[in-house]
């Protein structure tokens, strides 16, 4: 369908055309109306599951589902009108995982401090964009570390919605064993996870939303959860907002988590913007136009998200639906930051969700099963990039550290290079990074 004629339209609607690209990319503003809403109904999961995983770190519920909401339609408005492209972004899976099960788990960091470490890495990423340093740092990390790293997040991830749908609990001999398939919190996430993975196989926009929604009601119907009561409040923030730590955050031991944040984040946006970009045909010669202000974006999304008072934004893949519906230009993008806006008065409703762990199980299990399909990009048939693809990815959920599974691939990586006289092939900043995290681990 081409777009709208020139002589119909007037006022407002003359000047969204100025605005955005509209006929240049071949759409219209009902396209991008309803990929901005596709857009927004596939990732909208984020809004009860980000809340509780960071949880975990004693941060309010509610507060984390406003803070979530606010930092979403910031970062996806900005992307939208600075960038122009039509993809969303938001706290992302894994690096959630990472800030309350790593950063502010095992190491014992207040959430306040971690707070400061998802500002700072925000910082750096966007003195990097600036000084457009960016090109370096990705030409120079591994393929085989930024894949194992995917894959493993996957595979942690998956076990954390596997732990809370019941599905893997403790043993005292094998650590772990397969839970009580016949309890019915259990049972009602095998429901959503059956679901969820059947409209995903049937390419259904919205299928884990969907799912949480299918869990959510099975759960109420064997009696393991409550929606009864109000599911609408005046937004409140205070609890977690401007309620970082920066100068807690700045320590000496903290430098590779903050790197850790930095290189996920960069890692995300980047293949993100050009998996999507290469679907809604923006890419030109092998290359996305404006990615510097696509950048810019998500590290000024990171620090916002750090003073709101959750983890690191980053470009979502899920934006993929919304260029499926028909959204190539920023126009879309605003549509879904109206609507993440619009979701910080539901925070009640995302509790009453988020409080039977089960309900969002199944959305981990999807998520992680995604993560994991990069496996089969590794080079597996060239050990030395099998092998530190294989420890990073296998470290994460063994350790229940994201942080030790991409400290070891990095040591790793270079060490077997080396050892296979093969040194050379190593970029300078990947042995300063595996040098760092060494002396890290023997001192400190």
């Amino acid at each position: 369908m081409a777009a709208d004629p020139a002589h119909t339209r007037t006022g407002f609607y003359a000047w969204l055309y100025r605005a955005f690209p509209l006929e240049q990319e071949g759409t219209t503003i009902r396209r991008e109306v309803l990929g901005g809403l596709t857009t927004f109904m596939t990732m909208a999961y984020i809004i009860v599951v980000n809340p509780t995983i960071l949880g975990a770190t004693g941060m309010d519920f509610k507060a984390v589902v406003v803070a979530t909401c606010l930092a979403s339609a910031f970062a996806t408005l900005m992307m939208g009108l600075f960038a122009r492209y039509p993809i969303a972004l938001a706290p992302g899976m894994g690096l959630n995982a990472f800030f309350a099960y790593e950063v502010c788990g095992p190491e014992g960091i207040p959430w306040q401090a971690g707070l400061g470490l998802v500002f700072l890495a925000g910082v750096l990423f966007l003195v990097l964009a600036l000084f457009r340093v960016r090109e370096m740092i990705v030409d120079a990390i591994p393929g085989s570390i930024k894949i194992g790293a995917a894959v493993g997040i996957g595979l942690f991830i998956t076990f954390i919605g596997m732990k809370n749908a019941g599905l893997v609990i403790p043993h005292e001999k094998t650590l772990v064993q397969l839970g009580n398939l016949g309890d019915a919190g259990t049972g009602a996430a095998l429901i959503g996870l059956v679901v969820t993975a059947a409209l995903i196989a049937r390419g259904f926009g919205g299928a884990v939303l969907i799912g949480i929604v299918v869990t959510a009601a099975a759960t109420v119907l064997f009696g393991k959860a409550d929606l009864a009561g109000d599911w609408i409040e005046a937004p409140a923030v205070g609890k977690v907002a401007f309620r970082l730590d920066i100068v807690g955050a700045l320590r000496w031991e903290y430098l590779d988590l903050i790197l850790i944040f930095l290189f996920f984040d960069l890692f995300d946006t980047i293949g993100t913007l050009i998996g999507v970009g290469e679907q809604a045909g923006l890419v030109k010669d092998g290359k996305l136009p404006r990615m510097n202000r696509a950048l810019l974006s998500d590290a000024a999304g990171s620090i916002v998200a750090g003073t709101l008072g959750t983890s690191t934004v980053t470009s979502y893949i899920e934006s993929a639906s919304g260029v499926a519906a028909g959204a190539r230009t920023g126009l879309a993008n605003v549509i879904t930051a109206l609507c993440f806006a619009s979701a910080i008065f539901f925070a009640p409703l995302a509790q009453k969700l988020g409080d039977t762990s089960a309900i969002t199980a199944p959305a981990l299990i999807i998520v992680g099963c995604l993560m994991t399909g990069a496996v089969r990009k590794i080079s597996w048939d060239d050990f030395t990039e099998a092998f530190p693809a294989f420890v990073t990815m296998v470290v994460m959920p063994l350790t229940y550290s994201i942080a030790h599974g991409l400290s070891l691939g990095f040591i790793s990586y270079p060490l077997i290079k080396l050892l296979a006289g093969r040194g050379r092939e190593v970029h300078a900043i990947v042995y300063v990074l595996a040098a760092i995290l060494t002396l890290r681990y023997v001192f400190l």
